[in-house]
């Protein structure tokens, strides 16, 4: 499986972590930045990583910053992507079996790096479940082709 990860200047460390983590997983990991603590502007990073996977260079996509919240909402505007910001083991695995989540957002100001790393192995070990989910997601692409305003 192949992963594009990405952070803003507060999520360095943690994505340090989780690259040796995948790296002895045996994943192939794409750093999209950042690699200085230099402020930089989430949304960039956050449009690197999920371009990567709408384009099918990446198979799912993390991204890391203070709370996770605007990575995911800057990833989330990327069409065909489902970004989930989680911070816990069940909603790692909720985002996968019943979204199918191809973008996990990570807070870390807000998560210690075992959980983290936990997180992160539950999002990558867990299949979309479909059957009725699948209704569900054909819906959410559909709104995406409309462009509601």
């Amino acid at each position: 499986m192949r992963i594009a990860i990405g952070c803003d200047h507060r999520g360095r460390a943690l994505k340090k972590a989780i690259k040796v983590m995948l790296s002895e997983m045996g994943y192939e990991c794409t750093d999209m930045g950042v690699h200085r603590a230099k402020s930089v502007d989430y949304p960039d990073i956050a449009a690197k990583v999920a371009s990567q996977v709408s384009k099918d260079k990446a198979d799912r996509g993390i991204l890391i910053c203070g709370t996770g919240i605007g990575m995911c909402i800057s990833a989330n505007k990327v069409q065909g992507i489902r970004a989930a910001n989680c911070n816990g083991i069940f909603s790692a695995r909720r985002s996968r079996e019943h979204n199918n989540a191809n973008v996990l957002c990570l807070g870390s100001d807000i998560l210690g790096e075992t959980l983290a790393l936990d997180i992160v192995k539950t999002y990558l070990s867990t299949d979309f479940i479909g059957e009725r989910h699948q209704r569900r997601l054909d819906k959410i692409s559909a709104l995406e082709q409309k462009r509601i305003r």
